[in-house]
């Protein structure tokens, strides 16, 4: 591998990803919510999205979105297996993310490239595996535990091309140190529409939370 970028599988996530710097992670219990959920986030200007694949609504939730809200960036969350990377591909979702990586999964993605993929790392050695695999731009999870900002900071030089995405204790609090970062492409979290919101359907506090956020990241 050289230090010369090369076009990669990971191009298409950050075109994606653009310059809409918060991805909320949302976990679904119940389909019926995922459209005024994903209605609430679009509106308030986030339209990128991670809808975890952990919950038994999640394909259903995941096929609503893409039908009912057309503006929506959707990434189906936790895969897994080249199984999970499938089902994503065949539902129709703009791209696919994981907590970590595989060599299997690494291969099906590279021999899927219709079904963009941003891996997940924790490590420089995990780092240099997904770099060398083609992918550039990863998840890095989970964030906090593994060193949050300053990790990512310490990543600049060895990997100059490597685009982070950091998920896993991750909040607002922190928010303007991950923005800071030239290689954080977005922040990712839960804390952006909490479990607890969606199933209480408290869309105006999640919908707020979303326009008080991304005033942050226009300042």
């Amino acid at each position: 591998m050289t230090q010369d970028h090369q076009p990669s599988p990971s191009e298409t996530p950050l075109a994606l990803i653009g310059s809409h710097r918060l991805i909320p992670l949302l976990t679904i219990e119940d389909a019926r919510l995922a459209v005024p959920l994903a209605s609430t986030l679009v509106e308030a200007g986030l339209p990128v999205m991670e809808v975890a694949l952990s919950t038994k609504a999640a394909t259903h939730a995941m096929r609503d979105i893409l039908r009912e809200v057309p503006e929506a960036i959707l990434a189906a969350g936790n895969v897994m297996t080249a199984f999970d990377l499938a089902l994503a591909r065949e539902m129709g979702v703009h791209f696919a993310i994981s907590p970590g990586h595989s060599d299997a999964l690494l291969k099906a993605a590279a021999d899927n490239p219709e079904t963009p993929f941003v891996p997940g790392i924790a490590t420089p050695a995990e780092l240099i595996r997904v770099l060398s695999a083609g992918f550039h731009v990863v998840k890095f999870f989970p964030a906090m535990a593994f060193g949050g900002p300053e990790a990512v900071r310490a990543m600049m030089a060895p990997f100059p091309h490597a685009r982070f995405i950091p998920s896993g204790g991750t909040n607002e609090e922190r928010l303007d140190d991950w923005l800071a970062l030239p290689n954080v492409v977005a922040v990712g979290g839960a804390w952006l529409a909490p479990p607890d919101e969606i199933a209480k359907k408290d869309w105006a506090a999640i919908g707020k939370r979303a326009r008080d956020m991304l005033a942050r990241v226009k300042h």
